[in-house]
């Protein structure tokens, strides 16, 4: 890489261990991290905040062009502002989940935030950006193949159904129980199936590399990623 900020897009489904992974490569690195995911989080709260309908397309672009949103990408404490309110809990409340497909499939919202996302991956290139211009980890849903198709790594992280329930009715419910997984089913599964109608995230475009985590933990998985790296760039941490 020369020296060069590095770019690292990391794209999956739901409950594939994209934001805690990328935070684990983020930190490992020395590197920005930015959750396009919660962008999407924070219009879906703002616009229930505002009373916006989120079936009405184009009021809903309306906002997301006026949101106020602040991103800060420290790994170590990744923060989400709106109109000056820290929204890093709220928007990931189940009210929040079950809605925000509403907003993701919103093909205007979405080239709004897409623009942003890119703005803030240009910004962390540079010596004054977060983390002095060494580059940045971006995580999504199209960060491989919309947002930075260009970045010099591009991974697709996946792992079976039932792994990726099970982790996320831990994360939300504290227990992958018959009924926390029953009751998580809807935010990973339904969610997947209505975002894929707007972009691809289950089968890796060409050039992007695929990581299963499905039998890795998390250290396992940040060192597969960290060794795509390594592979692709000669970069280590």
């Amino acid at each position: 890489m020369n020296g060069e900020p590095l770019v690292i897009a990391i794209d999956g489904p739901s409950g594939s261990g994209k934001s805690s992974v990328a935070r684990g490569v983020a930190r490992a690195l020395g590197l920005a991290y930015l959750d396009t995911g919660a962008m999407y989080r924070a219009a879906t709260w703002w616009c229930r905040e505002r009373g916006v309908p989120l079936d009405d397309e184009v009021a809903v672009a309306r906002e997301v062009a006026a949101l106020p949103l602040v991103m800060g990408l420290d790994p170590a404490a990744p923060t989400v502002t709106v109109a000056g309110i820290d929204v890093g809990e709220a928007i990931r409340s189940t009210e929040v989940s079950q809605a925000v497909s509403a907003v993701a499939t919103n093909l205007d919202a979405r080239a709004e935030l897409g623009a942003r996302q890119r703005e803030l991956i240009d910004t962390e290139r540079t010596a004054t950006s977060f983390s002095g211009g060494r580059g940045v980890v971006a995580e999504g849903r199209d960060i491989t193949t919309v947002v930075a198709p260009d970045a010099p790594v591009r991974v697709l992280l996946t792992a079976s159904a039932q792994a990726r329930l099970a982790r996320r009715a831990l994360e939300v419910h504290g227990t992958d129980s018959a009924a926390a997984l029953q009751a998580t089913r809807d935010q990973v599964l339904r969610r997947d199936a209505d975002d894929s109608t707007v972009v691809e995230f289950h089968q890796a475009a060409p050039g992007v590399v695929t990581v299963d985590s499905t039998d890795l933990d998390l250290d396992g998985t940040v060192a597969a990623v960290l060794e795509v790296v390594a592979d692709l760039t000669g970069v280590r941490p």
